[in-house]
């Protein structure tokens, strides 16, 4: 389950990421970066380059091996890119839980696609992870992943004031969850 390809439509797929995924991104990234601009961080402009998001899918793929992450893309009919989901910062114990962020391509925005991939991830993370929850943050005027999270059954739990640097500033965020179980945590 952890490891599926997962049908989104007719045409896309979500499933891990892979080293070979760079130039895709790198070509998604780049047709977004205007869209997305708003809602990320500023960052270089080797980011938006194949060599960029090599080193990205690096660490990435260095944090899923250690189990503190897991990253995936969601892809097309010609298996390229088009937006990426990651589970990070995930912890067991008492806390078992793990913070969720995602794009999509602007080509593909409106589609559905953003919360047909976040139901898939939190099912992944209840019964695959054995999470208790996911959380997940949004700049206050971030409407349309708001909505997202809400149809995902993502409640608002609070509001942390210049929260992350974005767009060039320290931007205040409405803070998210959604409760996945309340078993014992698995680990």
């Amino acid at each position: 389950m952890i490891n599926a390809i997962h049908r989104l439509d007719a045409e896309v797929r979500l499933r891990p990421v892979a080293a070979a995924d760079a130039a895709s991104l790198a070509d998604a990234l780049t047709r977004s970066r205007t869209y997305m601009q708003p809602w990320e961080p500023v960052r270089p402009d080797a980011f938006y380059t194949e060599q960029g998001q090599q080193e990205r899918l690096a660490g990435m793929l260095a944090d899923r091996a250690a189990g503190r992450a897991m990253p995936w893309v969601i892809t097309d009919a010609e298996d390229r890119a088009i937006g990426s989901f990651t589970l990070s910062n995930i912890v067991y114990g008492a806390f078992c839980s793990a913070v969720l962020g995602y794009w999509v391509d602007v080509a593909y925005a409106g589609r559905g696609l953003a919360t047909a991939a976040v139901q898939q991830i939190c099912t992944v993370a209840r019964d695959g992870l054995r999470l208790h929850r996911v959380e997940a943050g949004t700049v206050l005027d971030n409407a349309a992943s708001q909505r997202v999270l809400a149809k995902c059954g993502f409640e608002q739990f609070g509001t942390a004031p210049r929260y992350l640097h974005i767009n060039g500033e320290w931007r205040d965020h409405r803070l998210f969850q959604r409760i996945l179980h309340d078993g014992p945590p698995a680990r």
